[in-house]
């Protein structure tokens, strides 16, 4: 059978649009033929189909097995059957290969050859979208938003391939309009009788980590370790990171000239703020670190329980340390995996000269009686009368 040139030359035009393997449509188009063929004789032949595409050729044969007496017409046939046919170096026992013509299907097995090639296209497209995006998983991939209704976010990764943003995955208060060209953290690909099921994510702290190495060539590179990240997406995140080299800031390095660096991960992230702050082994000094911006005046394990400490700031900082809403203190305690509570100390107190003076005068009751304590004279609380 000749399957034509225009068919073939659509044959190839498809596979270069949909960037699919030659063999896929080859292996598609003879499951077609295989599928029309039995619908067309109504039965269960064991069918070989060969296909070659660069000259169009197609073959089709009934593979039988020659018996003494047939059981199964569909797959046997008898000595004398074999000879007519014209395969005359044969015996019973032996396997032979009947080639078919496909003109004879007639219009209703051409359809259903047609529908199988299509539904086979569609199938390898799949498969070769979703091996693509499986190798993706947990990267960072650009997306173009082309639906955005209610509870519905879908993103475009590529003209055959879309993704769902879900709501749990999205950033609070942050728009998505139509056409607005975002970077997402690829967080699953399922295959399902629809295809692939893609899910990217915008709240994951790993987006973050990605944008980080994506802007800052010492972390990229592995001068610069990220140790931990947290994030309440879309209001604030903080950061914690770690270096081997002694010439590196590793939290200059990552804020950049004037913030330049952090500024822009920032700004892809709606504005979110960034805290980077410096990992330490001991414990006590990472509380420390993870509540900048606030100053600790000191840090104490709490020994009843475990992973739990007092941190001490002066009242002035106290705001700074807990937070908006207990933000900082939350944060710093997700970051340290430490129970953090916040304690004020006051500042202790330099005595003034009118102290000093106080001190040196004599109260009028001690010069009258000679014995009077001091005590009531500097505003001891009275018993009721």
């Amino acid at each position: 059978m000749q399957l034509g040139r225009d068919f073939v030359r659509a044959l190839k035009q498809i596979t270069q649009e949909r960037n699919l393997p030659l063999e896929v449509i080859s292996s598609g188009l003879e499951a077609a033929m295989i599928s029309a063929y039995r619908k067309y004789r109504g039965g269960d032949q064991n069918i070989e189909v060969f296909v070659a595409l660069e000259s169009g050729e197609v073959s089709i044969c009934e593979v039988r097995q020659i018996v003494e007496q047939v059981s199964d017409p569909d797959t046997e046939l008898t000595l004398e059957e074999a000879l007519r046919l014209g395969f005359h170096d044969v015996s019973t026992g032996d396997i032979v290969r009947v080639e078919v013509e496909p003109e004879k299907f007639g219009r209703i097995a051409a359809q259903t050859a047609r529908q199988v090639i299509i539904q086979r296209l569609k199938d390898a497209e799949r498969q070769v979208i979703y091996e693509e995006f499986s190798d993706k998983i947990g990267d960072l991939v650009n997306g173009v938003i082309f639906k955005s209704e209610n509870d519905q976010v879908l993103v475009s990764l590529n003209d055959r391939t879309e993704a769902i943003l879900p709501r749990e995955e999205r950033i609070v208060g942050e728009s998505y309009p139509l056409g607005n060209r975002m970077k997402f953290f690829l967080v699953e690909v399922r295959q399902t009788t629809r295809g692939p099921r893609i899910l990217v994510s915008r709240s994951h702290p790993a987006l973050l980590r990605k944008l980080l190495e994506l802007e800052i060539p010492e972390i990229r590179e592995g001068t610069i370790e990220i140790r931990e990240i947290v994030r309440e997406s879309g209001a604030r995140a903080k950061v914690a990171v770690s270096t081997l080299d002694s010439n590196v800031d590793p939290v200059g390095a990552c804020i950049g000239n004037a913030g330049s660096r952090i500024k822009s991960i920032s700004k892809e992230l709606g504005g979110e703020r960034i805290d980077v702050v410096i990992w330490n082994s001991d414990p006590l000094l990472f509380i420390r670190n993870a509540l900048s911006p606030a100053r600790v005046v000191k840090v104490e394990p709490v020994l009843e329980q475990e992973r739990s400490a007092q941190v001490f700031v002066r009242p002035d900082h106290l705001s700074l340390a807990i937070g908006k809403a207990g933000q900082n203190v939350r944060l710093a305690a997700r970051l340290t995996k430490w129970k953090i509570d916040i304690k004020v100390i006051e500042p202790e107190k330099l005595p003034t000269l009118q102290d000093l003076f106080e001190d040196l005068i004599i109260p009028e009751e001690e010069e009258t009686c000679g014995t009077a304590s001091k005590e009531p004279a500097k505003g001891k609380d009275l018993e009721p009368a």
